[in-house]
């Protein structure tokens, strides 16, 4: 199987940048991503993700976790996070830290 995820270094610590955070929108009834002038609605797995990202985790760490929890082979779940990851690195709501 060829690795089709993001070249993201396993080692390296997702955090959130300053001024982005979580938030329970009582409106849309469920927790969406707020980040400055910017709402992003989380799908279930965008969640999940996100709950274990705390600027300490590695992301090897974060998809070992949640392998544990949903599972799951961590080599199959390692795509989908490094592809989330990626995706909020280039939208300026994450950064590596390395």
């Amino acid at each position: 199987m060829t690795d089709t995820a993001p070249d993201i270094d396993r080692d390296a610590v997702p955090k959130v940048l300053r001024g982005v955070r979580l938030h329970d929108d009582k409106v849309r009834r469920k927790i969406v991503l707020l980040a400055p002038e910017r709402v992003i609605d989380l799908d279930p797995i965008g969640l999940a993700i996100m709950q274990q990202i705390d600027g300490q985790k590695s992301l090897r760490q974060i998809i070992d976790r949640l392998a544990s929890l949903y599972d799951a082979p961590a080599e199959q779940i390692g795509d989908d996070v490094k592809g989330f990851i990626k995706g909020l690195v280039d939208r300026r709501i994450l950064e590596l830290k390395v």
